[in-house]
């Protein structure tokens, strides 16, 4: 490969990089042919983009974009896979949906929502993190909830006062 080769590759890395909110670093080596395609396509119907890369070109794209978290540098070693996606747990969810039936992907790192995951061990974890619109859904929710006990408390009460309302009122005539 040649030089200007290596930086048209090492720049679109890095937009990437910078465009997507998060990634995560598998390793597919081991996956034939059938498998490597099961997985490319159960990618693309989750919008997640899979690229199969060179530990030194993406080592230099992360330099390039000035990549605070220097603990990634140490997962690049072997086969290594970008999984790109915008909804921080769905690459987690599908490496564990796919593992179901063999130990491949593994995963040696992720970069979810401004925090780095390193290990394998830690995809329970990330399959368990809400997306933006699960935690807006939550926060909606709790704030609702006070407001519907009140107005339920308000209503049951109502019919309680109208009963004692129509006691007294019988009791009066």
């Amino acid at each position: 490969m040649k030089k200007e080769e290596k930086v048209v590759i090492i720049d679109r890395l890095a937009e990437q990089l910078k465009g997507t909110p998060h990634f995560y670093l598998t390793d597919i080596s081991t996956l034939n042919a059938e498998k490597t395609t099961e997985l490319r396509r159960k990618c693309f119907e989750k919008q997640i983009k899979l690229v199969v890369v060179k530990n030194t070109l993406l080592k230099k794209a992360l330099e390039k974009i000035s990549f605070a978290e220097a603990d990634i540098f140490g997962v690049l070693t072997g086969s290594t896979s970008v999984m790109f996606a915008d909804e921080a747990s769905v690459p987690a969810k599908l490496i564990k949906e796919f593992r179901a039936t063999g130990d491949k992907p593994v995963l040696k790192a992720a970069y979810v929502q401004e925090s780095l995951y390193v290990g394998d061990q830690l995809l329970d974890e990330l399959v368990n993190i809400k997306s933006r619109t699960e935690l807006i859904a939550d926060v909606v929710a709790l704030l609702q909830s006070p407001a519907t006990n009140v107005i339920s408390a308000l209503q049951s009460g109502g019919h309680t006062l109208s009963g004692l309302v129509k006691t007294l009122e019988s009791r009066a005539a």
